[in-house]
């Protein structure tokens, strides 16, 4: 009913409660789920999305498709971040959770107008996924360590197969099977571990598909700080730095007053010679690359030209903690 306001205004509020809502969030998240349907498996189709500026996206991962929707209703915005989740836990399974959990519910919905309390039908669900993760564990899983080679590049195959490098998935199994076998660790209580975020993917462009290769080591797509240093070096100690090496500058608030001229240019002398000495300290401490995640200026380069000192500069932080832990190395974050 519309109620009267002093001012004449009359004002027409809804509320929806019970099966309608029910009913309403079920078809919001099969709707969604129809959409990503048709791209899951090895039949699945990509999928063409255009933005409002004209942007075009080609993919069939159900968290990329979900992403570029415009997704309103609370409920299906829900699925979007379930798909979300599961892309940034496990990488894969994007459109197959998706689609599940709009059966589930689908047939929850059936259940609930049998009836059945809601509370009932959550139990059942909490029951029946722990029965699932029971059964799978006792007869579905497999050790990496059980298969030979080619199972597991069959494993590789088999989940790139509807992906976009579909055509060359023989080639990537390999790649993939190999690079993982390349980053396997064993802990002290002696359990196998294959880290993926050991495996850095680095992209060019230009070349095709089929030029990937595999690099046993650690690639910066970077160049040196300067031309004039080494471009390779036996035997390397790396110093990983998160500071400048950029010349010395006061702090801010540091006045200086001179009442000589000549005073300036001994004050811009000891600028450059504190630079000197923390490169000094660092290469006397052994190491002969360096590394750093701030700047490296012109004086600090001649330096290490000078002492056969090979330096990156501006590398991301997550590429460099990476690069500590390979080599053992601790992150530097001052000059104490």
């Amino acid at each position: 009913m519309p109620y009267q306001l002093e001012s004449g205004v009359g004002i027409l509020g809804e509320r929806d409660s019970g099966q309608d809502v029910r009913t309403n969030n079920v078809t919001a998240v099969v709707s969604l789920a129809n959409i990503v349907k048709n791209s899951l498996g090895p039949q699945g189709l990509d999928k063409m999305l255009v933005d409002d500026i004209g942007d075009v996206t080609i993919t069939n991962d159900g968290a990329t498709i979900l992403r570029q929707l415009e997704v309103e209703h609370p409920a299906a915005k829900t699925m979007v971040e379930l798909s979300q989740l599961q892309d940034k836990e496990v990488g894969d399974g994007t459109t197959s959770v998706v689609i599940m959990a709009a059966e589930l519910l689908r047939k929850a919905n059936e259940l609930i107008k049998m009836k059945v309390h809601p509370t009932q039908i959550i139990s059942g669900f909490k029951m029946a996924a722990r029965e699932s993760v029971k059964f799978i564990e006792s007869s579905l899983v497999r050790h990496t360590e059980d298969l030979n080679e080619d199972a597991l590049v069959n494993c590789a195959t088999t989940s790139m197969s509807s992906k976009i490098i579909g055509a060359e998935m023989a080639f990537f199994g390999k790649l993939v099977v190999d690079a993982m076998q390349h980053v396997k660790t064993v802990n002290a209580n002696g359990d196998i571990r294959y880290p993926t975020k050991l495996v850095n993917v680095v992209r060019a462009h230009g070349g095709s598909t089929t030029e990937s290769t595999l690099f046993k080591g650690y690639i910066l797509n970077m160049m040196r700080a300067s031309q004039q240093m080494r471009t390779s070096v036996k035997g390397a100690k790396v110093a990983c730095l998160d500071i400048n090496l950029h010349k010395f500058k006061m702090q801010m608030g540091v006045q200086v007053l001179i009442d000589d001229p000549a005073n300036l240019e001994k004050i811009r002398q000891r600028e450059c010679d504190i630079l000197k000495e923390r490169i000094m300290k660092i290469i006397e401490a052994g190491a002969n690359v360096i590394i750093t995640t701030k700047g490296i200026d012109d004086i600090a380069n001649k330096y290490m030209v000078e002492h056969g000192v090979l330096g990156l500069r501006r590398v991301n932080k997550g590429d460099l903690r990476r690069i500590a832990k390979s080599v053992g190395a601790e992150v530097v974050t001052s000059m104490a």
